[in-house]
């Protein structure tokens, strides 16, 4: 309530200064105004009612308004807001001008209106209609809620004239995904995927999808993996396929629901069977029952506001705020699991054993990973054997055996940290993650991994091992 201002230009008064008032000794009374008089003024909020705001604003005349444009009252004929007098107009701080007078509208007939057409059409550089910003007429300022919903300015939906014999024609964009995904190395380039792969996803997705949106599903697919894929400003989306920035958002987060509801199976955990064919030779020559390989992985974290937030976030590994989630492999290269995301200060064995991990884990098979995870007594219970490097005992050196273990176990070990690079060339990833984005991000990492499996070169690069 301190913060509360008189918006009038000049104007000085405020909730503090009230409070103020309200403990002064009154000179009448002898007694603080707060038990006789009151305070000499209120301060009087705006009216929810739009024509009543915009009347408001009007009679404030303000080049940059607050958000909650509060008046005292001094600037009321009545001392307050009434039903005669709802506005302020005392002492508004500036001379209003007079009304100017409406101009008046001259009709064209139609042959002189498609004459004017054509001529605005010829004399323009790149052939398009411009239309003006949508402004307030009386306020002067541009209204964001018309311009955000004002797709007639948006290059998506210009209608170009194209010349004929016929006369002129307006002929509707194409949209913009077949012009951008020209070939593979550009869908993959934007979305990370083949181009068969692209279509197939698009096919899948779109078959249940009603459309929302004044803009094609295809282009709203290609923009959330451009989204994920390059991690693209909100704004550069909204330049590039002609529509407003919250537009993009609404997009961007109905599609991550979308995609992640109806990409799940693509992250399938393999029966034993399916593992032990699909088995690259590095394994079957010292590791021939791994079942899977885990690792964890950072990504690092916007600095929240709260002491809690970034208590929990801190990584001293990396010496910032991340989030930490867990890789589950199988031998072949595929992601069989990946859990949700977790603060940085969260321990390996922590994140094991509360992801959901150790339930798809049967008696009998057996766990590859690093150090760090001192899940031995986690495995015990289950049944399940734990294959990491040894540890050195009271300082001295590993023993001959321990060290060429150590050298087998990371001679394979290290596509479960491939595979976290191929995840990490989606950006979003990669790069720092906002505040903002924290809500959607167990979802962005589910599809980020459904994505990683629909390529085609993850048991290539393994076998080339």
């Amino acid at each position: 309530m301190s913060s509360i201002l008189c918006s009038v230009r000049g104007c000085h008064n405020s909730w503090v200064k009230r409070r103020k008032q309200l403990h002064q000794i009154c000179y009448e009374h002898n007694v603080k105004r707060l038990e006789c008089c009151g305070a000499l003024y209120n301060l009087h909020p705006p009216p929810k009612d739009e024509e009543h705001l915009r009347q408001w604003l009007k009679a404030l005349n303000l080049k940059r308004p607050p958000k909650r444009p509060y008046v005292c009252s001094y600037h009321f004929t009545e001392g307050k807001p009434t039903d005669q007098h709802p506005y302020p107009e005392k002492w508004l701080g500036y001379d209003v001008p007079l009304k100017k007078p409406r101009r008046v509208l001259k009709r064209l007939s139609d042959s002189e209106a498609s004459t004017s057409v054509s001529d605005a059409v010829n004399n323009s550089e790149d052939d398009t209609i411009h239309m003006p910003l949508s402004c307030d007429k009386e306020t002067q300022w541009e209204d964001s809620s018309v311009s955000d919903h004002n797709y007639t300015l948006t290059p998506q939906l210009i209608l170009k004239p194209a010349k004929s014999e016929m006369g002129t024609q307006c002929v509707e964009l194409a949209p913009l995904y077949i012009s951008l995904l020209r070939n593979d190395h550009l869908c993959q380039l934007y979305t990370g995927l083949t181009l068969d792969a692209f279509h197939s996803v698009a096919k899948n997705l779109t078959n249940t999808y009603t459309n929302s949106f004044q803009l094609h599903t295809s282009d709203q697919l290609l923009m959330t993996l451009m989204k994920l894929r390059l991690n693209l400003l909100q704004g550069d989306l909204a330049e590039r396929f002609g529509i407003s920035q919250s537009i993009v958002s609404k997009v961007i987060s109905c599609w991550i629901d979308i995609m992640e509801e109806n990409m799940r199976y693509y992250i399938p955990w393999l029966p034993r069977e399916t593992i032990q064919a699909t088995m690259p030779q590095c394994f079957k020559e010292h590791f021939p029952n791994t079942t899977c390989v885990i690792d964890c992985s950072e990504t690092p974290l916007q600095k929240p506001r709260t002491l809690d937030s970034r208590g929990e976030s801190y990584s001293h590994y990396y010496g910032q705020n991340t989030i930490k989630y867990l890789v589950c492999i199988a031998p072949c290269g595929l992601i069989m699991f990946i859990s949700p995301a977790y603060g940085g200060r969260c321990s390996d064995k922590f994140i094991t054993a509360n992801s959901g991990f150790l339930e798809y884990l049967r008696p009998g098979d057996e766990v590859m990973a690093d150090r760090g995870f001192t899940i031995n007594d986690l495995l015990y219970e289950r049944k399940v054997k734990l294959v990491i490097p040894a540890f050195t005992k009271k300082g001295m050196q590993l023993s001959e055996e321990d060290t060429t273990n150590t050298r087998r176990i990371a001679n394979v070990r290290v596509h479960v940290e491939r595979v976290i690079c191929r995840l990490k060339n989606f950006k979003v990833l990669s790069q720092t993650v906002p505040i903002n984005l924290t809500p959607k991000i167990d979802k962005i990492l589910r599809i980020c991994a459904a994505l990683c499996n629909l390529r085609s070169d993850i048991i290539s690069d393994v076998e080339d091992e």
